[in-house]
Formats: C-alpha cells, sequence, structure tokens
C-alpha cells in the first residue's frame, strides 16, 4: 500500500487503499498513522484505527469539514444541544423515512419516497402540506403538521 504522501489522489486509488486497511498487519496500520497523525491514541482498537485512518486518507484527499461545518459541531459538542432543521433540511427527507402523527385519536403513517413524493394510504401526495389538509380537513404547513418544525398556531406535533 502506498503512504498518503506518493499515493495519487484520484478517487479510486483513495477506494483501493481505504478497502486495503481491515487486511493490513497492525504494524503498518500503526505506520500509517504516525505518518497522518501527531499522536497515537491511548488504545488498541483495530476498527477505531480503520475508521480513523479512512477518514483522515478521504479528508487529505478531497478536503476536510469547511469552518462553519467545525464551528456548528464544537458547539452541539460543548452544548449537547442540535440546532432546529432549517426549511431546506426538513424538506430533504430520505427515501424509506416513515413520519407518524396520531390525529384525532387516528395514527397517521407517510412513507417518504422521495423529493416531493409522499404516501399515505396507499395514495401519492406531492407535499406534507396536502397530506396534512387531507387529513384534517384544513391547511395547515405539512412540515408543521408531521413535527418537522415549529408550528405558527403553537400546537405541538
Amino acid at each position: 500500500m502506498k503512504t498518503p504522501a506518493s499515493a495519487n489522489a484520484g478517487t479510486g486509488h483513495i477506494a483501493e487503499q481505504i478497502a486495503q486497511l481491515p487486511y493490513l498487519p497492525m504494524e503498518n496500520l500503526w505506520t500509517l498513522w504516525d505518518e497522518l497523525f501527531e499522536q497515537r491514541p491511548n488504545h488498541r482498537n483495530r476498527t477505531y484505527l480503520e475508521t480513523r485512518l479512512a477518514y483522515r486518507l478521504q479528508e487529505r484527499a478531497f478536503g476536510g469539514l469547511s469552518p462553519s461545518v467545525r464551528r456548528r459541531l464544537e458547539r452541539i459538542g460543548e452544548t449537547g444541544i442540535v440546532p432546529r432543521l432549517s426549511q431546506r433540511e426538513a424538506n430533504s427527507l430520505l427515501p424509506g423515512t416513515l413520519l407518524t402523527r396520531e390525529y384525532d385519536g387516528v395514527v397517521h403513517r407517510v412513507v417518504v419516497r422521495g423529493p416531493g413524493d409522499f404516501e399515505h394510504r396507499g395514495r401519492r401526495y406531492k407535499s406534507l402540506s396536502a397530506i396534512a389538509r387531507a387529513i384534517t380537513g384544513t391547511q395547515w404547513s405539512g412540515p408543521a403538521f408531521f413535527g418537522l418544525k415549529a408550528s405558527r398556531r403553537g400546537d405541538k406535533a
């Protein structure tokens, strides 16, 4: 395995290096560690070494976290408080996500199929707001109805 100093930063080469990590003897992992990090960890957990080495190889090849993301993560680590999702983040639900809401004693489940594609009771909808309207009969913010953001009405989802 080539060392990062002599490595080509191509995506394929980095993937090959990372794929080889589980098969390297511990001595080779430590050699690579010493090249990539200033000090060794206090333990000898192989999985930890492999994951940190894989991250560092990718970080060197493709760049690390932006300063703003790094600050945000540090704030979360210091306070333990995770900021609320922005509207953009709330709208980027991963396919397969299941949203559940009880309304008037009935449990409603919505499956996110993709961007602008939701399924409720076997029927497809283009927005969570359309589903909330179908359930309640009134105009609702879909993300607020399903607890993805605060409601203007002050109701708790």
